[in-house]
């Protein structure tokens, strides 16, 4: 390997760095970009509906600064920003911002999109790096600081002149921070505040980006804690970092970077952006919450937090990703299975010797660092060592454009089906496919059907039910008694011969009203394998039974 080729990255001369003795004891301020950073780095942007959906998320989730756009660079960017105010979708609560070059015409361009804004920043940058000063616009120290001066000039002469009664925030980036001599960068973010001016009410965001990770994490914490030392009206400035992935520590930039000064942090949800990624908002919080301290952000359904975000992105989650990843809380070792186990039950003991619900118990599980409950996770991943595949897209494709919410085991299962049918026919599965291949795989009639029913409550709770099914094209009447109409239907139909015990059952409202219809789940055991069924019906039990004999004839499709 020519390992010649490449020089180590100077080390910041501060021998009384003081970052190294602290702790995270509250969360910083976040900002997500996943609309604008993120957005740029995908392959098929977000089309304006999957935008939608990912902005929502995001309000959900509890983030107070959106940046929703590039506006100067597409009309689809600018149009978006445009939507999210005249169509007033934007929380009041909630500030946007938009990123701009410091070129005149794109910063008008900028600025316009905003008009009508309840709170909005806008967001300038100019690199500041050597190699891009000398290399890429071949201009000296002095023209590229003019570049930042004068573009904030620009914006706050478009603000005036647009953003009238708009709560207007400005934030600057020396862009390439990291590869940027301190002392320049200091000049830089000194000039823009002269401009500026910052005070009382009037912050300026600085923004002091790791735009290409290319030192250890301890180097970049030593170049936030000088410049949060020598930036003048320090307690005006809200100091902002924005890292990459390059060298697969973001995570670690960022933390260090709050414990040197840093009081806001940029991400992407689950770290999507250029080349390996932006700092993940998911993990930075997560990891908060881990060490009890409020992220302020809401992660309690983290799979539908991930499924979402597949969707918009059109990017899988890898199942390893730390909290969200189908595998994470999945030991496949047996020793891991049993630590797990014997945790479970002490912490289950002590809880209940302390007269505390086992869900607000200290938690101290071996191999699992936080309770998956708490993301809205069951303990069943915990002990399946084959689970949790990571076809969360699918899942999400059924609930948003269906309104079919599968159990989670019945997405393991049916997520393979899927993956069978991509396998063989290629390309992506449209939710008009998706909803054929389920069709045909879950409510398509086989050689059992249901065409009548009655049930009636007999002595010790039990329920008769009597019931007319088709075998094979063959009308035959059944009977049979239960704890309940499902158990009662299985009963009767053993006595010609179909055994299926149910092992889950979960049924939901697919619409809403007199007529509204309902979906029934049925995990049954049938022939010494596990087969899922689906049953829609305006009844309920009819919906049940239906999927009762979905099962048994999928069973007996093989």
């Amino acid at each position: 390997m020519p390992c010649h080729r490449y020089t180590p990255f100077k080390p910041v001369t501060l021998p009384d760095r003081s970052w190294p003795g602290k702790t995270i004891t509250e969360a910083p301020r976040w900002l997500s970009t996943d609309l604008r950073d993120g957005n740029q780095a995908l392959i098929d942007p977000m089309s304006p509906a999957r935008k939608h959906k990912m902005f929502d998320l995001l309000i959900r989730m509890g983030y107070k600064e959106i940046e929703v756009g590039f506006p100067s660079a597409s009309q689809a960017d600018f149009d978006f920003v445009r939507e999210l105010i005249e169509e007033d979708r934007i929380p009041d609560d909630v500030r946007i911002s938009v990123l701009t070059q410091a070129r005149e015409d794109l910063i008008e361009r900028s600025v316009q999109s905003l008009v009508g804004a309840r709170m909005a920043t806008v967001h300038l940058y100019n690199a500041t790096a050597p190699i891009f000063r000398k290399v890429v616009f071949r201009i000296d120290r002095e023209e590229c600081k003019a570049l930042a001066v004068e573009g904030t000039r620009h914006v706050m002469k478009y603000a005036e002149e647009l953003l009238g009664g708009t709560d207007f925030g400005y934030e600057y980036s020396p862009e390439i921070f990291m590869d940027t001599e301190l002392d320049f960068a200091l000049d830089v973010c000194a000039g823009v505040m002269d401009v500026w001016q910052p005070g009382p009410g009037r912050e300026i965001i600085l923004n002091l980006p790791c735009t290409v990770e290319r030192s250890t994490p301890n180097v970049y914490a030593d170049q936030i804690e000088w410049m949060s030392r020598n930036l003048p009206n320090r307690d005006h400035v809200g100091l902002s970092v924005h890292t990459h992935n390059d060298r697969g520590t973001a995570v670690a930039d960022a933390e260090l970077a709050v414990l040197a000064g840093a009081d806001r942090i940029e991400g992407c949800l689950f770290g999507n952006g250029e080349r390996t990624g932006n700092v993940c908002l998911v993990t930075l919080g997560l990891n908060l919450f881990s060490q009890g301290v409020d992220p302020m952000i809401d992660f309690s359904d983290i799979d539908e937090i991930r499924r979402t975000v597949e969707y918009c992105n059109q990017i899988p989650v890898h199942p390893r990703h730390p909290y969200a990843g189908d595998l994470v809380y999945t030991a496949f070792s047996g020793s891991h299975q049993d630590a797990i186990k014997k945790g479970f039950e002490a912490l289950e003991a002590e809880a209940a010797a302390a007269g505390v619900p086992f869900a607000e118990y200290p938690w101290a599980v071996p191999y699992l660092p936080i309770d998956p409950h708490d993301v809205g996770r069951t303990y069943e991943a915990v002990i399946r060592v084959n689970s949790q595949s990571g076809k969360g897209g699918v899942a999400y494709i059924m609930k948003a454009e269906h309104q079919l919410d599968l159990p989670r085991r019945l997405q393991i299962e049916f997520s393979r089906v899927i993956q069978g049918h991509t396998d063989t026919e290629g390309g992506e599965v449209s939710p008009a496919r998706m909803w054929e291949i389920f069709s045909a795989e879950y409510l398509t009639a086989g050689s059992l059907a249901l065409l009548d029913h009655q049930t009636s409550s007999v002595v010790e709770s039990k329920h008769a039910l009597a019931a007319e099914v088709s075998v094979d094209g063959r009308a035959q009447p059944i009977e049979g008694v239960g704890n309940g109409p499902i158990s009662a239907f299985c009963d009767a139909l053993a006595s010609i011969g179909v055994v299926a015990r149910v092992l889950d059952y979960t049924e939901h409202a697919l619409t809403a009203g007199t007529d509204a219809q309902a979906a029934a789940y049925v995990e049954c055991e049938i022939g010494g394998g596990v087969f899922w069924g689906v049953g829609i019906d305006t009844n309920t039990v009819t919906a049940s039974m239906r999927a009762v004999l979905s099962a048994v004839n999928r069973s007996r499709r093989g």
